[in-house]
């Protein structure tokens, strides 16, 4: 289940990661800052940092660091102001990339760079998994309710209330729900590939500087959260896989 507590150490976890491919002391235009936790994390070790997000972000009521509202087009700059972006997580949920890469392109300084965390294809596999693994469990919590709680007639209709729970259960998990913007659960399994992204990016104008996993296997459901610690989740994805990709990018 989601748990922001959960994706505070996850986000904590990516920042230590993040942070050898910036440059000391750089202005950082965050898109997508959410709760702006990332962003703090960037302020305390230095840099200067101005994080932007729309309107109806999920994160607004647990703020921590002063995010900036923009209409989700226009970065609310007027000229080349930041040695970097970075983003999190954010790139698969814009529905014109076309317009973020020119606005990026205009508001960086010359040599500026872009840092972008984007979740692969295993974590699209694993997160289909675990939705239904999550299905299971909810129908397996239902078996309980199907024991009488009293000596009444009305108790003989109780397994067919208990169907009609399990039965709506099955209907809302039938089908995993895109994690993006565009295409479906199977189809993200390769747009949110590697393979894709430096297709994309590349295709866009920027040259990739460097991409590697973070080394942190996760699922959008948070499969055991913080009960099974980082260092047994890197030890899962040597096997399993990155649930995310650094991409460090320059504009050609």
């Amino acid at each position: 289940m989601f748990s922001i507590e959960f994706l505070n150490v996850v986000r904590d976890y990516e920042i230590r990661k993040i942070v050898p491919h910036l440059s000391p002391g750089a202005s950082v235009l965050e898109i997508g800052g959410g709760t702006g936790w990332q962003a703090k994390q960037l302020a305390d070790r230095g840099f200067a940092v101005t994080s932007i997000d729309v309107q109806d972000s999920n994160y607004r009521a647990n703020k921590v660091f002063n995010v900036v509202i923009y209409d989700g087009k226009r970065f609310p700059f007027d000229e080349p102001t930041f040695d970097l972006i970075f983003s999190s997580n954010v790139l698969e949920h814009i529905g014109d990339l076309d317009q973020l890469h020119r606005e990026s392109r205009r508001v960086l300084k010359a040599n500026g760079y872009c840092v972008h965390v984007m979740p692969t294809g295993v974590w699209r596999f694993w997160t289909s998994i675990a939705h239904y693994v999550e299905m299971v469990q909810r129908l397996g919590a239902l078996l309980p309710t199907l024991i009488p709680e009293t000596v009444h007639p009305r108790e003989i209709l109780r397994p067919l209330r208990v169907f009609r729970m399990a039965w709506s259960i099955l209907r809302q998990y039938r089908v995993p729900p895109r994690h993006g913007e565009t295409g479906n659960a199977l189809s993200e399994i390769w747009t949110f590939s590697t393979r894709y992204w430096m297709k994309h990016f590349n295709s866009h104008g920027f040259d990739i500087i460097d991409h590697q996993p973070l080394g942190l296997f996760y699922t959008g459901h948070m499969v055991l959260g913080s009960r099974w610690g980082n260092t047994s989740r890197e030890q899962a994805a040597k096997i399993l896989g990155s649930a995310c990709t650094l991409f460090k990018l320059r504009p050609k």
